[in-house]
């Protein structure tokens, strides 16, 4: 499994959608299961997916689903 395919897998997983939902649209409170609850479970997945441990300034920035890849490059994650 590739980086996108387990950020992929993170989302679909932590949030309950489905593939599809995936894109530049996809945003903090845009869908039900996103939020702040839903926000520190994908973190979790991520850092645990990632090995990596994301600072406090970066989880809230991270504000979208394409964001995320920006935040992620900080840490060495390439796409």
């Amino acid at each position: 499994m590739n980086n996108k395919q387990k950020y992929n897998q993170v989302f679909i997983e932590s949030f309950s959608i489905d593939e599809s939902a995936l894109g530049d649209n996809l945003e903090y409170n845009t869908i039900p299961t996103w939020d702040s609850i839903g926000h520190m479970a994908m973190t979790a997945a991520l850092e645990e997916a990632f090995n990596i441990a994301m600072e406090t300034d970066d989880i809230i920035d991270f504000s979208s689903y394409k964001k995320g890849f920006e935040i992620l490059a900080k840490y060495g994650v390439e796409f």
